[in-house]
């Protein structure tokens, strides 16, 4: 276990190596950033000082090493707009954004997850193809046009839930499900087939040949097998829903980093959206860490030394 943890631990730091060094170089293909953060009608005296106070006129390098050492002090720099350090606006936001995922992965997970072993158990039941109708129409929905369609919905025309910002729980109801629905799908259709693919087992035919009824055969038998595909899925379809967040937050004007990346986007302020990019590659390159710690709980038979 400790060789793994290491072995895993460094292939994560040289991923985020990769990625700060990835976002730190691309932004300055195009040239001097300090273009993008000034107005149309500023002076070459205007860019001069702004260039200056960024510390854009050092040489390159210079300026890799402070940005690594300011990542190791968890400083992101200041936002050129709203003069605050960036970790100031990102921590007044996170909470809101995480609240949304934390709902949309309670509608992927509660609704998907049961929706896949209807589909698995009753797979040539009228009640299975209503089912797979719904995941397909889920699937297919753009995240923005359900969203829309909701407010449409349930706030304009029956008034039942509010159309957006924040408040009460109810004004949290629309936005998850709008974010929630597309990995919903995935969820029910990862465990359709791996809920398949381990009925077609010999473990599971030998089992329900004793008379073993099929819900005791899922639970106590065929969850934990099957939960690893899952596990996978959902360190991904968490990072996506961070990612997601973006859309659903703009369209229900829900204040989290989705929408103040957006707004940083259309001032041009990108130490907010380089804050936010690095912040997402982080807990991307954690959640697959804690996925690869997962497997093994789950089922003792994977190992995790050596190699295997």
């Amino acid at each position: 276990m400790q060789g793994f943890l290491l072995r895993r631990a460094g292939q994560a730091l040289a991923t985020i190596i990769g990625v700060v060094t990835l976002i730190f170089f691309v932004q300055r293909l195009t040239g001097d950033p300090t273009y993008l953060l000034v107005p149309e009608t500023a002076t070459k005296a205007d860019v001069d000082a702004l260039r200056h106070a960024m510390g854009f006129d050092r040489p390159l390098p210079v300026q890799y090493l402070d940005f690594l050492a300011d990542l190791a002090r968890f400083d992101l720099g200041q936002s050129v707009v709203q003069r605050v350090p960036v970790m100031t606006v990102i921590a007044s936001r996170l909470p809101y954004t995480l609240m949304l995922a934390a709902g949309a992965l309670l509608v992927a997970c509660g609704i998907g997850v049961p929706i896949g072993i209807l589909l698995a158990v009753f797979r040539d039941r009228p009640i299975a193809k209503l089912a797979a109708g719904f995941v397909l129409a889920a699937q297919s929905m753009p995240t923005f046009w359900s969203g829309i369609l909701m407010i449409l919905v349930f706030s304009v025309l029956l008034g039942w839930l509010p159309p957006s910002s924040t408040g009460d729980l109810w004004h949290l109801v629309m936005p998850s499900f709008a974010l929630g629905l597309l990995s919903m799908a995935t969820f029910a259709r990862i465990t359709r087939s791996a809920l398949l693919d381990e009925l077609s087992k010999d473990y599971a035919r030998t089992a329900r040949s004793r008379g073993v009824r099929t819900g005791r055969l899922l639970v106590r038998h065929i969850a934990r097998n099957a939960s690893i595909p899952l596990i996978t899925v959902a360190a991904l379809e968490i990072s996506n829903l961070l990612a997601g967040a973006v859309i659903v937050e703009t369209v229900f004007a829900w204040p989290g980093i989705g929408q103040v990346t957006v707004q940083a986007i259309l001032a041009r302020d990108f130490m907010i959206v380089q804050g936010v990019v690095l912040m997402g590659a982080f807990v991307t390159v954690a959640l697959n860490l804690i996925s690869d710690l997962l497997y093994s709980l789950v089922d003792p038979r994977i190992v995790l030394d050596g190699g295997r």
